[in-house]
């Protein structure tokens, strides 16, 4: 089980500081499975309950799962080990199409906005004891949700996305609960569920949006929350419709104690309005990031959700930060104010660099996926060859690795700053990049 290596300690924290020490020592590899709680306790002469207590801490940590009978294991990942280390560099003269950033000439002038909200703060300085969340802000935020179909309910902004899908799962959820994902999907939600001791369940998905199908699936296996991205997937541009979100209700309402968090970072970037499933279940939320339409450095997202799940994470964050800067939501509702983006316009633009790139691949037989959004998925057969000739080529692309549970290999290209005449060139490499290599030939 653990070959020559041996746990030690007589306290909880010196049996996990032991196991840990193991991992970092490379002794125990990941999938490595740790002897029972009451065996371990007898080796070490100890009561079954102090090894308990270090491996709950353990699994708080994210270092090692347990799988009811099957025992604990080290993760197969260690959480440590953040996807976005499995990248690829672009070399000098290569096109850099792994970002995932958006635009910046689509983005919008800060400067006014800031100055104005500076004015405000100079006026009426923001101290200790205000409301997390300003009025302004929460009125204009609201107002959005509404607009979308959103459900009644109050508003917490947070320090962008995965800071509030972080809090949501923490304040729900406990260490060794079950999270269904999107596979392939976001990277550092990947990398964000196990760290938090959770364990993913990976849900498929196609251009509409996730399969309720295998929504079902991982709900029965004992999956808590769901999270969804209403559009704009990350990498697969799926975006949610109509008649796939009325699927996912009728599954929710049958699971109402399930907590469905939305993601919906592509408000300001996607033409299309969102078909949102919140609602349904008792316990929900749908979070809106700032990153893509105004720029990934304002750090902010606003979210509503159900009265108790919002009332719990404004708590959790009053303990930690407290709350975000007023003078980066005064700056966002000053910027919702001016109409400093036109999501019609920026969708138009995204839209025709991802159409103009599908349809270049197309007439070559590769087939792809980017129904919304900054990115392009093309399945492969094998990514790293794919990858090396790419780049070789001329091309860096993300590797499909980065966003996988269980699903198969493939490519993220970002489009967001592709111009019309690099779409034939692009699609001729990626075209090549999948053709098998020449008998003999490594990359």
């Amino acid at each position: 089980m653990l070959g020559e290596y041996r746990i030690e300690g007589r306290r909880a924290a010196e049996i996990a500081a032991s196991v840990e020490h193991g991992i970092d020592a490379g002794h125990l590899r990941p999938g490595a499975h740790l002897p029972p709680q009451r065996e371990l306790a007898a080796r070490l002469g100890v009561n079954a309950n102090t090894v308990a207590a270090a491996y709950r801490a353990l699994r708080e940590r994210g270092v090692i799962e347990t799988a009811g009978r099957r025992g604990s294991r080290v993760r197969p990942r260690p959480a440590t080990a953040p996807r976005d280390e499995l990248r690829v560099e672009a070399p000098p003269g290569a096109r850099d199409l792994a970002s995932g950033d958006p635009d910046p000439s689509l983005l919008p002038p800060l400067g006014p906005a800031l100055a104005e909200a500076a004015a405000r703060a100079g006026r009426s300085p923001v101290l200790y004891g205000a409301p997390s969340v300003g009025a302004d802000l929460a009125r204009a935020a609201r107002a959005r949700f509404d607009a979308d179909g959103a459900p009644a309910g109050p508003v917490a902004v947070t320090s962008g996305a995965l800071d509030a899908i972080e809090r949501l799962l923490a304040v729900h959820l406990r260490p060794g609960d079950a999270v269904a994902v999107e596979d392939p999907g976001w990277a550092a939600l990947l990398d964000l569920v196990p760290a938090l001791g959770l364990r993913p369940l990976p849900v498929g998905l196609d251009e509409e949006g996730p399969l309720p199908e295998e929504a079902e699936r991982a709900l029965a296996s004992g999956a808590r929350a769901l999270l969804l991205t209403s559009r704009a997937q990350n990498p697969t541009g799926a975006a949610v419709t109509a008649a796939r979100a009325a699927g996912l209700r009728a599954l929710l309402a049958r699971r109402p104690g399930t907590l469905l968090i939305e993601d919906d970072h592509g408000e300001g970037i996607v033409a299309r309005p969102p078909h949102l499933v919140a609602g349904t279940t008792r316990h929900w939320a749908v979070v809106r990031s700032t990153a893509k339409a105004y720029g990934p450095d304002l750090r902010l997202a606003v979210l509503a959700g159900d009265p108790l799940t919002v009332d719990r994470l404004l708590g959790r964050q009053r303990l930690g930060p407290g709350w975000v800067s007023h003078l980066l939501q005064d700056t966002v509702a000053a910027l919702w104010r001016a109409g400093a983006v036109d999501p019609a316009a920026v969708g138009r633009a995204y839209g025709a660099r991802r159409d103009a790139l599908l349809r270049a691949l197309a007439a070559r037989g590769v087939s792809a996926h980017g129904h919304s959004g900054l990115n392009v998925w093309v399945p492969v057969p094998d990514e790293t060859g794919a990858l090396a000739r790419l780049l070789q080529a001329g091309w860096a692309a993300a590797p499909g690795a980065r966003f996988r549970l269980a699903s198969p290999p493939g490519l993220r290209l970002t489009v967001s700053t592709l111009a019309p005449e690099e779409a034939g060139p692009l699609a001729e490499a990626v075209a090549a990049a999948l053709r098998p290599p020449p008998p003999g030939r490594r990359y």
